[in-house]
C-alpha cells in the first residue's frame, strides 16, 4: 500500500479523527432540514472553519462535509444534478486545509448510506446504488481526498454496493456501520457480522468499525466484538460524545470532554487503531482525546465492568451477540477519576 491514509496507518500507533459535523454546522447558523452539502459551495468558510476545528484540536484525519452527498439525499433539496460539484467542493475545501497544517493530516471523503431500503425488503437496486457512490466518489477523487470513508450504513446490502462502486473509482476506503438498535445496526447486523463481511468483499476497506449509535459505552462494547473476531484489519471507533438529551427544545449531548478523554483511551486499549468521535463531540472534546491518547500509557483490553464504570452504562442488556449472560447489570453512571 502507498497511498496516505495507509502510511499514516504504517506509521501511527493510533489516529485520531474528528467529531462532528452537523453539531458544530448547527452551531454556525445551519438550520434543521437544510442540506449541509450546499455550504461547502454557499458557506465555504464555515466549512474551512469547520475543517479547522478539527486540525487545530489535534485530529490526524477529519472528513469532509459530504455525508448526504448521493444523488438520492440531494434530490430532496432539488440538488441531484450537483452531485460531483458538491462533493468535489466539499473535498477542495478539506484539501486546502489539509496542506496547510505544517504536519500530515489525512482528508477523507465522508460518505453516507442513501437514505433508501435496498432490495429485496426495498425498492433500491444494487445498480442504481453502485452508480450513485460511483458518482460521489469520483466528485471526492477530483477534489483530492486521500479516503472515501463510507458510514453510519445499517445494511450489508449497501455496503457491498458501496465498495464495489469504490473500486470502480479505484480509490482506497474505510467503512463503518452504526449499532444503534440494542448491539445491531437497524438491519440486525451485529459487530461479529460486520468484521466477517469486510473479509469477504473483493474489494475491502484498510479499516472497518463503528460510528454514531449511541452513547461511548455501548461503541466499546461494540469495538470489543470486532476485536474478539481476531480481525486483523485496523478497527474504528467513532462514538457520540454522551447520549443526547432535549434542553430548552434542543438535543444537548451530556458526554464531557473528560469523558470523551477516557472514552479514547479506553477505545485504543479495546482494540481500535482510529479513535474520533462522532454526534455531540467538538473541538474541546478532540483536545482532551488527543490528551489522553498522548499522555495516557497503554493497558489491557478493558472488561465491560470497567467500561460501564468509568463511561456509564450500556443502553441496551445485550450487544447483540447473545451473549447476554457477559453482560453487566445496568447501574448509575460514574466517572473514573482524572
Amino acid at each position: 500500500m502507498t497511498n496516505a491514509f495507509a502510511s499514516m496507518l504504517d506509521s501511527h500507533d493510533v489516529i485520531l479523527a474528528d467529531g462532528a459535523t452537523g453539531t458544530n454546522l448547527f452551531q454556525m447558523g445551519l438550520q434543521s432540514g437544510d442540506a449541509p452539502e450546499l455550504w461547502n459551495t454557499d458557506e465555504p468558510d464555515k466549512i474551512i472553519a469547520l475543517y479547522r476545528g478539527s486540525v487545530d484540536a489535534g485530529s490526524d484525519l477529519f472528513l469532509t462535509n459530504t455525508f448526504g452527498g448521493t444523488a438520492a439525499r440531494l434530490k430532496l433539496h432539488d440538488a441531484q444534478d450537483r452531485v460531483r460539484e458538491l462533493n468535489r467542493a466539499g473535498a477542495e475545501l478539506g484539501r486546502a486545509v489539509a496542506d496547510k497544517a505544517g504536519r500530515k493530516v489525512i482528508v477523507a471523503g465522508s460518505v453516507g448510506p442513501t437514505g433508501e431500503i435496498m432490495e429485496p425488503v426495498g425498492a433500491l437496486t444494487h445498480a442504481t446504488a453502485v452508480e450513485m457512490f460511483h458518482e460521489q466518489a469520483e466528485g471526492l477523487k477530483e477534489g483530492g481526498v486521500d479516503v472515501l470513508w463510507l458510514e453510519t450504513i445499517s445494511a450489508p446490502e449497501e455496503f457491498r454496493a458501496a465498495a464495489e462502486a469504490f473500486a470502480l473509482a479505484d480509490m482506497p476506503w474505510c467503512g463503518t456501520m452504526s449499532f444503534d438498535t440494542a448491539g445491531r445496526t437497524m438491519m440486525g447486523v451485529t459487530s461479529s457480522d460486520l468484521a466477517q463481511l469486510v473479509e469477504t468483499l473483493p474489494n475491502p476497506p484498510l479499516a472497518f468499525g463503528a460510528n454514531c449509535g449511541t452513547g461511548a459505552s455501548d461503541i466499546l462494547r461494540t469495538v470489543l466484538g470486532f476485536a474478539a473476531q481476531g480481525t486483523k484489519r485496523p478497527i474504528i471507533s467513532k462514538g457520540n460524545a454522551g447520549i443526547p438529551k432535549y434542553v430548552d427544545g434542543h438535543i444537548h449531548y451530556d458526554g464531557t470532554p473528560e469523558l470523551m478523554g477516557h472514552y479514547a483511551s479506553m477505545a485504543r486499549d479495546a482494540g481500535a487503531t482510529i479513535i474520533g468521535g462522532c454526534c455531540g463531540t467538538m473541538p474541546d472534546h478532540l483536545r482532551k482525546m488527543r490528551e489522553a491518547l498522548d499522555t495516557t500509557a497503554r493497558g489491557e483490553r478493558p472488561t465491560l465492568d470497567q467500561i460501564t464504570s468509568a463511561l456509564g452504562p450500556f443502553t441496551s442488556a445485550s450487544d447483540g451477540t447473545g451473549d447476554e449472560a457477559a453482560v453487566p447489570e445496568r447501574r448509575g453512571r460514574r466517572r473514573r477519576r482524572a
